[in-house]
């Protein structure tokens, strides 16, 4: 049981860093809570597409929303993601960019 929980736990944090607009929004949330609207205009998204992309890391368990009133505050879920976050841009990372050509398209090798 332990095997698959941590493996449905990796499965959904890739995922998450999948995306470069999720990835921006983890990078942004491990130095503090955001708004929705403030992290839309720091990224450079809109806003519906951020609220989308909020939903999907909530649902991946990576973030959390705090009600403030009228609004929503998001931050980490945990504060191991991001140090967790902070590991894995410490890596340097010999790439082979015959093996990753989306990535590679996405001008992120």
């Amino acid at each position: 049981m332990e095997t698959l929980i941590h493996r449905d736990a990796l499965a959904r944090f890739g995922y998450a860093l999948s995306d470069t607009t999720r990835t921006q929004i983890l990078l942004s949330l491990r130095s503090g809570p955001g708004y929705p609207s403030e992290l839309a205009d720091q990224i450079g998204v809109s806003r519906q597409i951020l609220s989308n992309h909020l939903a999907c890391l909530r649902g991946c368990g990576l973030v959390v929303a705090v009600p403030e009133g009228r609004r929503s505050r998001y931050e980490l879920a945990d504060l191991r993601i991001g140090r967790a976050l902070d590991d894995l841009i410490g890596l340097v990372l010999a790439v082979d960019p015959a093996c990753c050509p989306d990535a590679a398209a996405d001008g992120c090798c």
